[in-house]
């Protein structure tokens, strides 16, 4: 079983979209707000190809202050026998000018006897990152308008998306900063989790960061082809076979 990877997976379904303090509030009360999906949920199926390793499960709220990205990874009860993942991610960030900024990436990892805790720190003020594991801080150049791979994807989800586009997004991962290309491919049916089929886009974004897979990987999101652009599926190529996520429920408040 421990060819299923579980800590790649639950990274799979967080950075796919994959490639998100004080009490925080809904959409309604910041209608201005740079992030548009507050309140959403969405919980997802993830395995190897036609094995069920778990869930994946994000939330995004808001306040006046900016927005929080949620999401836990955990493995299901036959893998919890040989594996059992814990983990859970959280992108904070800001509103600057109406774009989303990027301030925080944590994650906390409980896989089986393995615990790690990472914390990424954008400081957008002064042009620099902060990357913190294992109780060392290393310190990088990144500009204002650097985002981690989560917002990045938030920032797809706002656009007028439309195939044959091509969008360069500045995003900082894993100790790197580059340019994230992500590619909008044709229109395909999907059936979405309420119960009818939709049109969905197919997005593919150029990940040079390995963390869940190999870097010659493909990445694929489904996404709604409406103003909302819900991902209803994700997909990741690896050495033997591919990692399959699948939106099984979706909700906004």
């Amino acid at each position: 079983m421990m060819c299923l990877r579980p800590r790649k997976i639950h990274r799979f379904v967080v950075l796919s979209f994959i490639w998100l303090m004080p009490t925080l509030g809904t959409a309604q009360e910041a209608p201005d707000h740079c992030m548009p999906f507050a309140g959403e949920r969405l919980l997802f199926s993830v395995g190897w190809e036609f094995i069920n390793a778990g869930t994946a499960d994000m939330r995004i709220e808001t306040d006046a202050a900016g927005y929080r990205v949620i999401s836990h990874g955990t493995s299901n009860k036959f893998l919890d026998v040989f594996h059992k993942v814990r983990d859970t991610i959280t992108s904070v960030g800001t509103c600057q000018n109406g774009k989303l900024q990027s301030s925080e990436f944590n994650v906390e990892q409980h896989e089986g006897h393995y615990h790690s805790s990472k914390q990424v720190r954008f400081l957008w003020q002064k042009n620099k990152a902060t990357h913190t594991q294992n109780g060392k801080t290393d310190s990088y150049d990144v500009e204002a308008g650097h985002l981690n791979a989560i917002d990045a994807f938030f920032r797809v989800r706002k656009m007028d998306l439309q195939p044959g586009m091509n969008m360069r997004i500045p995003i900082f991962d894993s100790r790197k900063k580059y340019e994230l290309l992500v590619e909008v491919q044709k229109r395909v049916k999907l059936r979405a989790p309420w119960g009818k089929s939709v049109d969905c886009l197919i997005i593919v974004p150029k990940l040079k960061t390995k963390g869940i897979f190999s870097s010659k990987g493909t990445v694929k999101l489904w996404l709604t082809d409406d103003a909302r652009h819900i991902p209803l599926k994700m997909t990741a190529k690896v050495k033997i076979g591919r990692i399959v996520a699948r939106l099984q429920k979706y909700s906004q408040q």
